[in-house]
């Protein structure tokens, strides 16, 4: 598998202007690739090939007066621009197709936009000196904060500079399969939640750490003195850069919280077991903001990577499996709870749960059956459940027809049909 390793860089106030070039370079490009395709949709013309592309947009658009800056930068940042467009209409198609979840068709991109990136491939000569420094064509070699050893020698790397004005190489290298952990015996199911992050099936509990709710406060005062800014100022750009950087430590945060959770969980476990949630949903009730912070989606992605590469098991339980409704030492189903109830009886065998642990431990022995095959997920009323819905042919669907309205009479009624005058 492709692992992918990022380090903070530090270029110089010369290798800032030179990757800003770069940026802008395949920005440009990227966006003449996009008008050149969008324009012969409109006209009705073939879709225009990669390799044309590159041959009017970048080879003779460098002997061109308006474009002959093209040539300060690396030809292979420049390809890799257009291979990004060749990615953006494939995920479109792709979506319309079915084959993957359905997403917008490619935009032009802004020089304002928060993140700029660039890739450099093996094409493009660059290397890691003996120094520890990176070198890039045409910027030099920049300093990097190298907090691990790369496991193989990287393929590629992309430099990105993010909204807070901080750069960043990213390394991808393959994997060879050497980091699998050695077998174990215990298996865990994992109940997420807002004011535990995790309950665990062995009875531990993760306080969640709001990282957002905790820098609101800083963020609130940042983003007031943003608004006291001039549109178009210097100072209103220093305080967009003071509001990106603040928004940025609690994504770092987060992140290094779900990191250091997952890591624990796969290392100790040999299987994983997590209820497959619909955050989407979630983020659209009056919780929106505490779904966001908790950040389930991210956590379960991680689990999901580390268990492939350290040769774990993660089992994704149906959202419709009724986990808080079963006693998990009778399987007694016991009716849907109030969310105010956290402790119950259960009625079959008296014995007395934490709502949020038996969660755990229902999820656990549901994703053992799920993960030997055994599984039949139920939602809380005990029906079966469909994986996906499938729309009736359209020869058999039955036509809505629209109400129809009263028809209403001319004939004179009530008080005008007998002949006396209204009042």
């Amino acid at each position: 598998m492709q692992l992918r390793y990022t380090f903070r860089i530090e270029p110089g106030p010369g290798q800032r202007i030179a990757l800003g070039r770069a940026f802008g370079c395949a920005r440009v490009v990227y966006n003449d690739a996009l008008r050149a395709r969008e324009d012969a949709r409109r006209d009705g013309l073939p879709f225009p090939k990669t390799g044309d592309l590159s041959k009017l947009l970048i080879t003779e658009a460098k002997h061109r007066p308006e474009r002959a800056w093209l040539s300060e930068v690396s030809a292979v940042v420049l390809q890799q621009s257009l291979r990004d467009l060749d990615t953006a209409y494939r995920n479109f198609f792709d979506g319309l197709k079915g084959k993957r979840p359905r997403m917008g068709a490619p935009r032009f991109k802004s020089k304002r936009d928060n993140r700029q990136a660039v890739r450099f491939t093996a094409n493009a000569r660059w290397s890691i000196t003996p120094g520890g420094k990176l070198r890039l064509p045409k910027i030099g070699e920049v300093k990097v904060r190298w907090s691990r050893e790369l496991p193989s020698t990287p393929s590629t790397v992309t430099v990105v500079k993010d909204a807070g004005g901080r750069y960043f190489a990213s390394f991808v290298v393959e994997s060879d399969g050497s980091e699998v952990l050695p077998g174990t015996t215990p298996e865990v199911g994992i109940d997420l939640g807002l004011t535990h992050f995790a309950v665990l099936s062995d009875g531990r509990k993760i306080s969640a750490p709001r990282f957002f709710r905790r820098a609101e406060n800083k963020l609130r005062k940042a983003q007031q003195n943003l608004a006291r800014k001039a549109r178009g100022s210097s100072n209103r750009k220093k305080a967009v850069v003071k509001v990106a950087r603040a928004h940025a430590r609690v994504t770092d945060a987060r992140k290094d919280f779900h990191h250091k959770l997952s890591t624990t969980l796969i290392r100790e476990n040999q299987a994983v077991h997590v209820e497959d949630l619909c955050v989407k949903g979630l983020a659209r009730t009056r919780l929106a903001k505490s779904v966001h912070d908790a950040g389930w989606s991210a956590f379960v992605g991680m689990l999901e990577y580390k268990a492939a590469r350290y040769g774990r098991t993660l089992t994704r339980v149906d959202r419709f499996f009724p986990s808080s409704q079963i006693c998990s030492a009778c399987g007694f189903k016991d009716g849907p709870k109030p969310l105010a109830v956290r402790d119950w009886t259960c009625q079959g065998c008296g014995t007395v749960h934490d709502r949020d642990v038996n969660a755990a431990r229902t999820i656990k022995t549901e994703g053992s059956k799920v993960a030997a095959g055994q599984a039949e997920t139920v939602n809380a009323r005990g029906a079966q459940v469909r994986p996906v819905s499938v729309p009736a042919p359209r020869a058999t669907r039955t036509p809505v027809r629209k109400k129809q309205e009263p028809t209403r009479s001319c004939q004179p009624t009530g008080w005008a049909q007998a002949g006396i005058p209204g009042l």
